[in-house]
């Protein structure tokens, strides 16, 4: 008997319809399913008739969990990942068993679906070409730096929020860039989804009449050029990854600054000056 493969499922983010034909199937048809949490799952399978077993895997799992399931991939069994909604991995819970399993040469593969970001970014009104995805925002003595970081990309920045820390993070918005356009998406697939458009001063004045309640996705406007500050090293950095794909010192410079959103020059004054 051969290894078994580990199934990546996306699930609804709210709306069951949302559910795809190939992921009901897979998750009738695994040895097992490791959910994130195993009563949240019960209910999505109950409703698809669905009988399987489930065992739990989430972020307060000990490596040992990890270690077990792969050892049943070892052994020639199928298991499916899923988190409560949406696509596993994306400010979920499965890192450590997906980094496991790719270091036992496990085969690793995605049944898509649904994804919040992304189905944020495509209501937004927001520009869709380019988009940096940042998560949930720390709580500790780094949110600061996460903030500053946050604000300065030059593309929409996609934040997921809970509902005690919305409000705190848009008054933080807010203040960093008042007019910067932004959305918040709220319970998207639901039965109260709504999206709020408009400046970050403005969504924040409006927020004192909203029933805060759900998951939030906080999708902001990038940076404009003239109010980004860029740092060398930002710029350094990005330079070093577009010469390891062979790009020449020019092309390098021109690619950094239309990314960076800063000038030319510059850029090739940092490049000279480092070979220097």
């Amino acid at each position: 008997m051969g290894q078994g493969r580990l199934y990546i499922v996306s699930t609804p983010i709210g709306n069951l319809e949302d559910m795809t034909v190939r992921a009901a199937r897979i998750l009738d048809e695994v040895d097992c399913i490791a959910a994130e949490d195993t009563r949240h799952t019960a209910q999505l399978l109950n409703n698809l008739g669905v009988k399987n077993q489930l065992v739990s895997f989430h972020e307060h799992s000990r490596p040992e969990r990890a270690r077990e399931l792969v050892d049943r991939l070892l052994a020639g069994e199928d298991i499916a990942l899923v988190t409560d909604a949406g696509t596993p991995i994306i400010s979920d819970p499965g890192e450590p068993l997906t980094k496991l399993a790719a270091e036992e040469g496990i085969e690793i593969l995605s049944v898509p679906g649904p994804c919040a970001a992304i189905a944020a970014i495509t209501v937004s009104a927001l520009d869709a070409g380019k988009f940096v995805f940042e998560g949930f925002l720390p709580r500790d003595k780094t949110r600061a730096e996460a903030l500053r970081r946050a604000t300065a990309h030059p593309y929409t920045t996609i934040l997921y929020e809970s509902p005690h820390q919305l409000l705190r993070t848009m008054a933080e918005l807010a203040e960093i860039c008042p007019d910067r356009p932004m959305a918040v998406c709220k319970e998207l697939t639901k039965i109260h989804e709504h999206v709020f458009r408009g400046t970050a001063a403005e969504l924040l004045r409006q927020s004192a009449a909203w029933e805060v309640r759900g998951e939030y996705i906080l999708l902001l406007a990038g940076a404009p050029a003239e109010v980004r500050e860029v740092s060398d090293e930002e710029i350094l950095c990005l330079a070093r990854e577009l010469a390891a794909q062979g790009l020449r010192s020019r092309e390098v410079a021109r690619e950094a600054a239309e990314r960076l959103r800063v000038g030319r020059n510059r850029v090739y004054s940092l490049l000279m000056a480092e070979k220097e």
